[in-house]
């Protein structure tokens, strides 16, 4: 099957390659060729007059069940918001609440753009069943907390997860080890987890950092602050590591990340939300961690729009240095691609638009009083576009949305089982 993306304005997020006008050729699930002009015999022409092509977002942070409990618990302190609300609520769902949870989740992504995601959850087996019918991308993790002996179920949840859908779906989905942070992990199954990483050459997610409240609490513990927690048990030279968060670390942490394999998971609109502060993105940056964009799950940050994380990544950073130079458009955008994707471990695959990656690809409508005039189409993208700009939304080379139609997902239905779903698991809480 060959399908060609017809005259549109390429924005390939590869370095030196400044955006231009041609044509994309898709064979299969990759792209084979992008020029100015293709003349190849084709089975489908998408006309893209108009367009802006890009690769999809990478959603390096999420927790998708939680779209059902967006807009149940705004405007709370963290602890109450979790304890009081989230957890409660969470402790009712079902196995096929977190399926139909998911499924928001993810016509949501494909609707504002975004191709591949990290998830970190309960019951992933019915996430995994809902990426392999809905044709998106995914790293999956088991979450793990080690408080109370569970007699090994969770780890073996993990490793069944891993066993079973690793290079699954089309190799669509990957997975990772998932434990949750370091105030919910004590040293020695944390150690057993890092160990088993290693042996299975698995990445690590792991939240880090994200409130006052986790530094003092390791402090008080552990005398650590929660990376040195993580440095001392090995972590960062033995495996790759997806960090979450990452809003509290002094300059002592971010040296001891530097040199890290994987990188940090930027959640901005989640961080404002909750109130929990401005990560130091600059600074990271500065010593060479790698840096990518998520947008944590629907019940804290309300969007899982990723324009909306890009805007607030690179404002903020403004914002906090006083600088309007730090973070420009261009380097925000490749957060949000090829940056996310090295997180993801999935950089030889996507996240750039290259003869030879798997077509995950997005056209953005230009034709838009907000868009126009495009005098430069990298500071549009990061500061002007939204979701509802996205026209057509590609993965792996299948068509998930065109001119604002799902294709693999019957959003009637979706909406009707949210609705029954969501009202049952927050009544009376």
């Amino acid at each position: 099957m060959k399908t060609l993306i017809k005259d549109v304005l390429v924005v390939t997020m590869v370095e030196g390659i400044t955006p231009f006008r041609g044509d994309i050729l898709l064979e299969g699930d990759s792209i084979t060729a992008i020029h100015p002009l293709i003349t190849d015999d084709v089975n489908e022409v998408i006309q893209g007059k108009g367009m802006i092509a890009m690769p999809g977002l990478i959603n390096a942070h999420q927790h998708s069940p939680m779209s059902l409990l967006r807009g149940f618990s705004d405007d709370l302190k963290l602890m109450d918001w979790l304890e009081k609300k989230m957890l409660p609520a969470e402790a009712r769902m079902t196995p096929e609440d977190i399926y139909w949870g998911s499924k928001l989740a993810m016509a949501e992504m494909i609707k504002s753009g975004t191709t591949a995601f990290a998830d970190m959850y309960i019951q992933m087996n019915e996430i995994a069943l809902a990426v392999e019918e809905v044709g998106m991308r995914a790293s999956l993790t088991r979450g793990l907390v080690f408080l109370q002996d569970d007699g090994g179920r969770r780890v073996q949840e993990a490793l069944d997860l891993i066993d079973r859908w690793s290079g699954k779906a089309q190799g669509r989905i990957t997975t990772m080890l998932g434990p949750h942070a370091p105030y919910t992990c004590l040293p020695e199954p944390l150690k057993e987890i890092i160990s088993l990483a290693v042996k299975r050459n698995i990445p690590i997610h792991i939240h880090l950092a994200e409130t006052k409240e986790e530094v003092i609490q390791m402090r008080e513990k552990y005398q650590q602050t929660p990376t040195e927690y993580l440095y001392q048990l090995g972590l960062f030279e033995q495996a790759h590591v997806l960090l979450a968060h990452g809003v509290h670390l002094n300059h002592r942490d971010i040296g001891l990340l530097k040199g890290m394999r994987g990188g940090v998971a930027h959640n901005p609109v989640s961080n404002l939300k909750l109130g929990c502060g401005i990560a130091p993105i600059m600074d990271l940056l500065r010593f060479g961690i790698t840096v990518g964009i998520g947008t944590d799950g629907a019940g804290s940050a309300s969007t899982l729009d990723m324009f909306e994380e890009i805007k607030a990544a690179t404002w903020l950073q403004k914002l906090d240095y006083g600088d309007p130079t730090v973070l420009p458009a261009r380097q925000v955008l490749r957060m949000a691609t090829i940056e996310s994707a090295k997180l993801l471990k999935i950089d030889s695959e996507v996240g750039t638009l290259e003869v030879g990656k798997k077509a995950d690809i997005i056209l953005i409508d230009g034709n838009k009083p907000h868009l126009l005039p495009l005098h430069n189409v990298e500071s549009a993208l990061a500061y002007c576009v939204n979701g509802a700009d996205v026209d057509t939304t590609i993965v792996n080379g299948k068509l998930l949305m065109r001119h604002r139609q799902l294709l693999t997902i019957n959003e009637e239905e979706l909406f009707k089982q949210v609705s029954v779903r969501a009202k049952r698991i927050v009544e009376g809480i």
